[in-house]
């Protein structure tokens, strides 16, 4: 086999652990890729693991025991975080994007991969360590934000259904009252998509009054999965009180007006 020498290997290694975030590979999968000791790959993993600290790019962790190795974790800091966040903001803010009946545009930000996937690794580093099987989001605009925050946490998908489909097998549906409308609704999802007692994310585009992150709440104990957190990317300021409690949003919307413009910030409790 051949040999390689050490930039060389530092640069796949960081390759093959970027691209596989919460992963544990085993040092003999590297000593066996590299045909290199493995008081020489640990080296290189402690080079990488310095690097990736003092530039804040994620995180390096060396798992100790016969059933450890080293895995690699996303990790997004409080001033790039504000950063984005602003960014989007700013966005929002032209006053082009109101849409009769005090609505916001917002197609173009939840579809655009630079603003989602910064979006993706806020939320993975927020609700980091929380042993979560999977993200669950409701049919459509959540998909890509939460397609991307289980892509960063390295974990399945699951949408819930505004519609009963053949393709998805047997079901599980409840009803639920829309926190916006006060109409019932029903979200759909199949019995295969979520292991009983897994843990789950929910994660959300937009949040009025939190109707449907309750629907989904409510939809999860039929599996009896527990809900270790619930994330949306743009809450209303009003009302104030959810049908939620407990969930965190990276941006309020405060108000949408033709005259006075469209107030909108970052909420400061991401950045806690």
């Amino acid at each position: 086999m051949s040999k390689y020498r050490r930039n060389e290997r530092i640069g796949a290694l960081v390759k093959i652990l970027c691209d596989n975030p919460n992963k544990i590979f085993t040092l003999n999968y590297f000593t066996n890729m590299f045909n290199a000791a493995k008081s020489t790959v640990s080296e290189d993993i402690v080079i990488i693991k310095k690097i990736m600290e003092n530039l804040n790019l994620g995180r390096v962790e060396t798992i100790p025991g016969a059933s450890g190795g080293v895995r690699y974790t996303t990790f997004i800091n409080v001033d790039d975080t504000r950063e984005i966040l602003l960014d989007i903001c700013k966005v929002m803010k032209d006053q082009n994007r109101i849409i009769p009946g005090s609505f916001l545009y917002m197609s173009d930000i939840i579809y655009n991969p630079k603003y989602v996937r910064k979006m993706g690794e806020i939320f993975a580093t927020k609700f980091a360590g929380q042993n979560i099987d999977c993200v669950v989001t409701v049919e459509t605009k959540g998909i890509p934000l939460a397609l991307m925050t289980a892509n960063v946490l390295n974990i399945p998908l699951v949408i819930i259904r505004s519609n009963n489909r053949v393709t998805e097998g047997s079901t599980v549906s409840i009803n639920y009252v829309s926190g916006s409308t006060g109409k019932i609704q029903t979200m759909y999802v199949s019995k295969r998509a979520i292991k009983n007692g897994s843990n789950v994310l929910i994660i959300d585009d937009f949040m009025r009054a939190g109707g449907t992150a309750r629907g989904i709440v409510e939809l999860m104990k039929e599996f009896d999965a527990k809900v270790k957190g619930i994330g949306v990317m743009i809450s209303t300021k009003e009302p104030e009180k959810k049908l939620v409690d407990d969930y965190l949003s990276l941006i309020i919307l405060d108000s949408v007006d033709v005259e006075r413009g469209i107030e909108i910030y970052p909420n400061e409790k991401v950045f806690k």
